[in-house]
């Protein structure tokens, strides 16, 4: 008998991961299309605008990559039409030639703050058949697999 609930219960996690992977690429769906819609921009623009709203006082681009989990060449595209929209500063990075920090202008923070106030607009509505009890208990769950997976590397 426990070998029939050990494969059933294997069974359901695997249509767990497929559905999650599913609903995943349909929100990520919506939220792109929202975006382009509504501010004419790209989730990789408001990933790095989000980013970038972490840290006042600027990222490398090195640094910025990391926080991203991409790649630096990703990134400075990305920084260089921020940055000619108005939303990001460039610095030198002192004693650094090769270096340059970015950080978000005036411009790009209350712009970011205008598409993070609708993408969790977005997002809740998506999500609005889900109770708050068990949205917070889904969280749960996918954050231990997710520190699982990180404790392995």
């Amino acid at each position: 008998m426990s070998g029939s609930t050990t494969a059933e219960t294997s069974k359901e996690r695997l249509r767990l991961w497929l559905r999650a992977l599913k609903a995943t690429r349909a929100v990520e769906n919506a939220v792109r299309e929202n975006l382009r819609r509504d501010f004419a921009t790209t989730l990789p623009r408001f990933d790095v605008m989000a980013a970038l709203s972490q840290y006042p006082d600027g990222l490398k681009m090195s640094e910025l990559s990391g926080v991203l989990k991409v790649s630096n060449g990703n990134v400075t595209g990305i920084i260089e039409r921020l940055a000619e929209d108005g939303f990001v500063a460039r610095e030198k990075v002192p004693g650094d030639r090769r270096a340059s920090l970015a950080k978000l202008t005036d411009t790009g923070r209350a712009e970011f703050a205008a598409q993070a106030a609708a993408h969790e607009a977005w997002i809740n509505a998506i999500f609005e058949g889900v109770p708050g009890d068990e949205a917070a208990r889904i969280a749960e769950s996918l954050d231990t697999v997710a520190r699982q997976l990180e404790d392995k590397d």
